[in-house]
């Protein structure tokens, strides 16, 4: 395959087969510079060497009655984590304020649940309309399915973006959960798009999919126009359904997000949760594909020390994407 070539086309306009997308996955390993350098003209032609920083402010931990078989704060898990109720509008204030000084443009607020509670969405409300008047920052929401009036009242209060992944293609969903739906999912990222809130939808990789379950959610991901794309490699936890689950390598992980940046070019691509375990040594690599990543811990489980992702970044030569507000502070 002359990816430079696909990579052109795709830039054109070109949406790829799902034979070319599995030919992505199925690559040979010598051929992977070559991709990644393909996969880089394309993220180089709507990003430059930008990238954006994300920081998740776990707002509300455990306690939660889905069986999601990768979560550690599921209802059917054992595993030892932190449990608190959700925290108070000053405690998201003071990882606003967090985010801002580490020049994280954006602040993801995430809760653990089914879904918010009106309070919930209260508290998160009222932060929003600070955190914009104080800070600048984009605000993500992730707090589960999604009504009517809640996406509207987090619309009025400022909110930019909500996060619901897929996680995973349809036919494999009823093995990760049985306690909503694929199509829940689906509603409640519509939800957040028929009130004007930028949709972010992404995946998990390593879940014992199929490399045709990979494309066929990449692919959904495309077809729902999700603005943001969180590309999640499993780091297995214990006491969790996926316990001991370990299919991927950090090669195979950086064709995952060529294919993620091939099908849906013009999207923000975020290398997310497990990108340390999994990707290791070769993590610079994947941001010739990708645009964004997570700086500091996910929810419950560590991320890498973030004086490590900037040294990254300087050494690759890329730029960090900052608010108007940031931009005054530090330029």
């Amino acid at each position: 395959m002359n990816w430079l070539q696909l990579a052109e086309e795709v830039i054109a306009g070109k949406v790829l087969s799902n034979e070319e997308a599995l030919a992505i996955l199925h690559s040979e390993d010598d051929e992977l510079l070559k991709l990644m350098d393909s996969a880089f003209a394309i993220r180089k032609h709507y990003y430059g060497k930008k990238v954006k920083l994300n920081m998740i402010m776990n707002a509300k931990s455990g306690y939660c009655p889905e069986d999601c078989g990768y979560c550690s704060q599921s209802s059917k898990s054992t595993a030892p984590i932190e449990k608190y109720p959700f925290i108070t509008k000053e405690e998201i204030l003071a990882g606003a304020k967090r985010a801002f000084d580490n020049k994280i443009g954006t602040y993801c607020i995430v809760a653990s649940g089914r879904g918010p509670t009106r309070k919930d969405v209260n508290v998160v409300s009222e932060a929003v309309t600070e955190i914009k008047e104080k800070y600048g920052l984009k605000v993500c929401a992730c707090l589960g399915l999604l009504k009517e009036e809640q996406a509207q009242q987090l619309k009025e209060a400022g909110v930019d973006r909500y996060n619901h992944n897929l996680n995973t293609s349809e036919r494999h969903h009823s093995y990760i959960t049985t306690s909503h739906t694929y199509e829940d999912r689906l509603n409640t990222v519509e939800i957040a798009k028929k009130h004007g809130i930028s949709p972010c939808s992404g995946a998990i990789i390593g879940m014992k999919e199929t490399k045709e379950d990979v494309v066929n959610i990449a692919r959904a991901l495309h077809q729902l126009d999700a603005d943001s794309i969180p590309v999640n490699f499993l780091n297995a936890i214990d006491g969790t359904k996926l316990e001991g689950t370990k299919e991927l390598n950090p090669r195979y992980c950086l064709k995952v997000l060529a294919l993620f940046r091939y099908m849906n070019p013009t999207k923000e691509i975020r290398i997310s949760g497990g990108r340390e375990i999994n990707l290791g040594s070769l993590q610079p690599l994947g941001l010739y594909a990708a645009n964004s990543i997570f700086v500091g811990d996910y929810l419950t489980t560590e991320g890498q020390e973030a004086n490590s992702d900037y040294r990254m970044l300087e050494d690759l030569g890329f730029e960090i994407e900052l608010s108007e507000k940031q931009e005054a502070a530090f330029c």
